[in-house]
């Protein structure tokens, strides 16, 4: 679980907590890399005119300043990954092999008020695609899926990728006459957060007519899990061509994902995400059960994010909030770790003397890749067994002139051992993260 700390939206786990944090990095970096993406990491700064003009972000930006002397340099933390990719992008591309694939986990920082899921410092996991001047639509339905596999991968309940395309939701609102498309955008984002009557307050101080809104709020409504959602949308009588090329692209990519993970995604048209670059696809995901909780993994597709005023590099990205689907996880008891120190095994100290004949199996252990510790102290063995036992380290080891023995401190079992060829079950080899079940909770 997470210590109470003393500033709020800053979340620091306790080492079975940061096992789990661990096992979600690894299970990403691990799948990203079998897809090809390659590692990068961008700097935490940026200058406050690059964040402030991608959307309706300004009051969470964290400016950054010296604490003493003149500094006019306006840098701020920033707020996502996808901002200091592009500008990463556009400063090196002449170095760089396009489409580029990369993947990036690192910090970001947003001012926004602390409450569950919700940060002011947490931890991305994000994938992104970029090519020079046209990016292949067959990339947007990569993304899905790639992450699909990464939730997949991961002891939580099932999740549910849900899709739409800014198109869809620009051609609608143009197709009614509405001018004012952003403000729109970002009140529809808010459905999840506020609800439909609050949506058709804003909607309402933003100009639209009570029949606009409503037929916002019924696109709004459209959901399924194929392509059937265009026949719906066709039936609210609205028509524009860039709806026309928005249904098209979500059509596709919604048939693509179902053709490599059926039933990994669903298109809902309430998704709009709030940052204005977006042009295309869009993409949130909730974990089943636990809807309210909000999206764990979202992202889209930003057709003119990244350019250097000659050319344009369009991308498309999806980013897993992994500290947001740490705190779900343990907040609401679904994972746990089988212990919370890497070490599989504590070699006992016979007494002092002979602690340096502990530290020589230690050794061997690791040598062979088997996380040990040797004991702090040379207190009677029941008590060493105990001080394991605290730790959740499995076996102890007991060095002896006569031969040397290990016993698995959970079923009592001691058996002879050589440090040179003695290697725990796989089970017990890492710490492992695994689902909680109603029946653990029972028992529990």
């Amino acid at each position: 679980m997470a210590v109470r700390a003393t500033l709020s939206g800053f979340p620091e786990w306790l080492p079975d907590g940061r096992i789990v944090e661990q096992h979600v990095l690894d299970t990403a970096r691990r799948i990203f890399e079998l897809h090809g993406f390659a590692s990068l990491e961008t700097r935490s700064v940026e200058p406050v005119e690059t964040l402030l003009r991608k959307g309706e972000i300004d009051k969470e930006v964290y400016a950054v300043h010296r604490l003493q002397g003149d500094d006019d340099s306006a840098l701020a933390l920033h707020f996502d990954l996808t901002v200091p990719f592009a500008r990463y992008v556009v400063d090196n591309a002449g170095k760089l092999a396009f489409p580029f694939r990369r993947y990036q986990i690192q910090k970001v920082w947003r001012g926004e008020r602390p409450q569950e899921g919700r940060f002011r410092e947490f931890t991305q996991a994000d994938i992104d695609i970029v090519d020079e001047g046209d990016l292949a639509a067959h990339h947007d339905v990569e993304m899905a899926t790639v992450m699909a596999e990464v939730l997949a991968a991961l002891p939580i309940p099932p999740t549910i990728i849900l899709l739409n395309n800014r198109k869809v939701l620009e051609g609608f609102y143009r197709g009614l006459g509405i001018t004012d498309v952003p403000t729109v955008l970002r009140a529809i984002d808010k459905l999840d957060k506020i609800g439909p009557d609050k949506v058709r307050t804003l909607l309402a101080e933003a100009g639209l007519t009570e029949t606009q809104a409503k037929a916002c709020l019924d696109l709004a409504d459209v959901q399924a899990p194929d392509s059937t959602f265009v026949e719906r949308v066709r039936a609210l009588g609205v028509s524009d061509p860039m709806l026309d090329e928005g249904l098209g692209e979500l059509a596709a990519v919604i048939d693509g994902v179902n053709r490599d993970h059926p039933g990994a995604a669903r298109v809902d048209l309430h998704i709009a995400r709030g940052l204005d670059y977006y042009t295309g696809t869009v993409y949130e995901t909730q974990v089943i059960g636990h809807e309210s909780f909000g999206s764990v993994c979202s992202g889209g597709r930003y057709d003119s994010l990244a350019s250097d005023g000659k050319t344009t590099y369009p991308g498309v990205g999806i980013s897993l909030g992994v500290t947001r689907l740490v705190s779900l996880l343990l907040g609401r008891g679904l994972v746990t770790a089988s212990r919370s120190v890497p070490s599989a095994v504590l070699v006992a100290v016979t007494d002092e003397q002979s602690r340096e004949r502990s530290y020589q199996v230690a050794q061997h252990l690791r040598e062979r890749g088997i996380a040990c510790e040797v004991s702090p102290s040379a207190d009677k063995f029941g008590k060493q067994i105990r001080y394991a036992d605290r730790r959740g380290i499995p076996y102890v080891w007991f060095p002896d002139d006569a031969g040397d023995t290990v016993k698995d401190i959970r079923s009592g079992e001691q058996v002879g051992a050589d440090a040179t060829t003695w290697t725990p079950p796989d089970t017990d080899l890492r710490p492992r993260v695994v689902a909680v079940t109603d029946s653990d909770e029972g028992a529990s």
